[in-house]
């Protein structure tokens, strides 16, 4: 067992571990180091299983694989659960590149992120989104964003928050992406537009209480293999919780990327609200 101490352990752990040998790696953490080990795995010198023990805040990706929360259960599901190939969310900037398995949002969600310090998460533990959410909330910024979907024409919107989603749930359990299938080849990219302050409620009220915004006004879905955005003011985006601030930045879909061990729910949670 190898343990991180320092931001990119998790990203050098791992491709050791290939390099070791290793026929499977587990994560044992939140988001933010799960995605570390992620990346690590993406940019090894050959493709492992990853096995995932949630031990985090938020733990949004243990959500989509439908694993359990309890650590030993977890572990037991490693040795003997099914294992599917997963689409890989890539984000190039143009001085960085990043992954995420799970979600990338900017906007509303990268104030979010930035709010939440490792003092307000660990004092507050799931309870830490809802208290980020209302420090933020008097000060939502409205972006002036093109967007490009794969080839076509670039679009001009104004929004105050973008969700590029793999899996279908961040800040703890919130659907930000109900429908997104990550084996599908394809990114589901949710704008929330700017509109008035009742409208606004009204969204966030669908999206809290029955877990499905997609049918308000103010939201749009789209869907693409490849996503490119710049925005004004530039826009905050994260890679499963790891914050990303230069643009313009491009989101690729990789299809298949990583093998990963599923929970038993995981296929029917995904394809029981496809339409």
């Amino acid at each position: 067992m190898l343990t991180t101490d320092a931001a990119g352990d998790g990203e050098r752990l791992a491709r050791q571990a290939v390099a070791a040998g290793a026929e499977l790696v587990v994560a044992a953490g939140g988001d933010g180091t799960i995605n570390e080990i992620v990346k690590g795995l993406l940019e090894a010198e050959r493709r492992v299983p990853l096995g995932v023990i949630p031990l985090g805040t938020g733990n949004d990706l243990a959500r989509t694989l439908a694993l359990p929360t309890d650590p030993l259960e977890a572990w037991k599901l490693i040795l003997v659960g099914e294992r599917r190939k997963l689409d890989v969310i890539e984000i190039r900037t143009p001085r960085e590149l990043h992954y995420a398995l799970n979600v990338s949002a900017g906007g509303f969600s990268g104030q979010l992120n930035e709010a939440l310090s490792g003092e307000v998460k660990s004092t507050w533990g799931p309870l830490a989104y809802l208290r980020g959410a209302l420090g933020v909330l008097p000060d939502l910024t409205t972006y002036r964003t093109t967007i490009q979907y794969d080839d076509a024409a670039p679009e001009q919107v104004d929004a105050l928050n973008i969700i590029i989603a793999n899996g279908r749930t961040a800040a703890a359990g919130v659907q930000v992406a109900p429908l997104a299938n990550p084996e599908d080849g394809l990114l589901d990219v949710v704008i929330v537009h700017y509109g008035s302050l009742l409208n606004l409620v009204g969204a966030a009220a669908r999206l809290l209480v029955n877990g499905n915004y997609l049918n308000s006004e103010l939201v749009e879905l789209r869907r693409a293999k490849k996503v490119q955005v710049v925005s004004e003011p530039e826009i905050w985006f994260n890679a499963d919780g790891e914050l990303i601030t230069n643009e313009p930045i491009v989101f690729s879909v990789l299809p298949k990327a990583l093998e990963v061990v599923v929970g038993a729910e995981y296929q029917a949670e995904i394809q029981k609200d496809e339409g």
